[in-house]
């Protein structure tokens, strides 16, 4: 994953960088509100690094790339616990959520960031337990969905909420963007996780449950990082996982900063951390929320 990461922080994305739009423009009385009780701004000597984010969220997938295409294999052999390499076209694809025989055509709304989230979700040996859960609930007979397109959707709420400066308060705690992203995007993912097993929710339910899962991550994006500490936390003790995705919405926020499982990286790493690329998005998303 740091790989992927450098090579994106070496590369120039310059032109990327001219047209992304990290905030939301607010004229007004919005701006005027915004300003006086919205959340805090980001700190300045974290400004390009989310910058980087978003650059990398409009590059597109580049058969040119031996960093791309080690990504992409690196994800469909971490879900599929196989050795071997896979064609870059094919429907094998499939198998692990895309929606077919090109990977690359599911990638218009987050560009290559989605696979870095995806990336992230499986190298990283403490929530790859996690992510396998989730890729096997998607093979569900009954309960199945697209694995790769629902991580493409959680990559987007994550996107959103960054502009929308929700995470700003959590990025200028940590001193870190691209970390406090990652653990938002695993936090948003294992709350669908949990609210798509329990409640017995089929692909026909997607589009109400991701509009519901991205109103409350943005809602609680503290709680969200918290309590994925604490079902690392359970995971780690042996204990597993009890509670219920309802506890969240009932819980009072607790005062103090959040731990986070992505800070034990260490600020000076997370500050390295550049993304581009990645397609922008439309900064509002009334209605819209539904599988890409």
């Amino acid at each position: 994953f740091n790989e992927a990461l450098q090579h994106f922080q070496t590369t120039d994305l310059g032109d990327l960088l001219k047209s992304i739009q990290p905030t939301i423009r607010r004229t007004g009385l919005a701006a005027i509100t915004h300003f006086l009780f919205g959340p805090p701004r980001l700190h300045k000597d974290l400004v390009e690094e989310r910058d980087l984010v978003f650059a990398i969220a409009q590059c597109s997938l580049d058969n040119g790339q031996s960093v791309h295409m080690r990504v992409l294999q690196t994800i469909y052999r971490k879900l599929t616990c196989t050795r071997a390499d896979c064609p870059r076209y094919g429907p094998h694809w499939e198998n692990v959520g895309f929606q077919g025989s090109d990977p690359a055509t599911d990638l218009r709304g987050t560009g290559f960031l989605s696979l870095m989230h995806t990336l992230y979700f499986v190298m990283d040996p403490e929530i790859l337990p996690l992510a396998r859960e989730i890729y096997k609930l998607s093979q569900h007979p009954v309960q199945n969905f697209p694995f790769c397109v629902m991580s493409i959707n959680m990559t987007r709420i994550a996107l959103h909420a960054l502009r929308e400066e929700v995470l700003s308060k959590e990025c200028n705690r940590r001193q870190q963007v691209v970390a406090v992203l990652n653990d938002f995007y695993v936090a948003t993912f294992l709350h669908l996780y949990q609210l798509w097993k329990s409640q017995q929710k089929t692909i026909s339910d997607s589009g109400h449950v991701l509009k519901e899962v991205e109103l409350f991550a943005k809602k609680n994006p503290k709680q969200f990082l918290k309590r994925l500490e604490g079902y690392l936390k359970e995971r780690r003790a042996g204990t597993g996982h009890r509670t219920s995705p309802d506890t969240l919405s009932h819980s009072n926020p607790s005062p103090g900063g959040t731990g986070s499982r992505a800070g034990s990286q260490g600020s000076k790493e997370g500050k390295e951390m550049n993304f581009t690329g990645v397609c922008e998005l439309p900064p509002e998303m009334e209605g819209e929320a539904r599988l890409i």
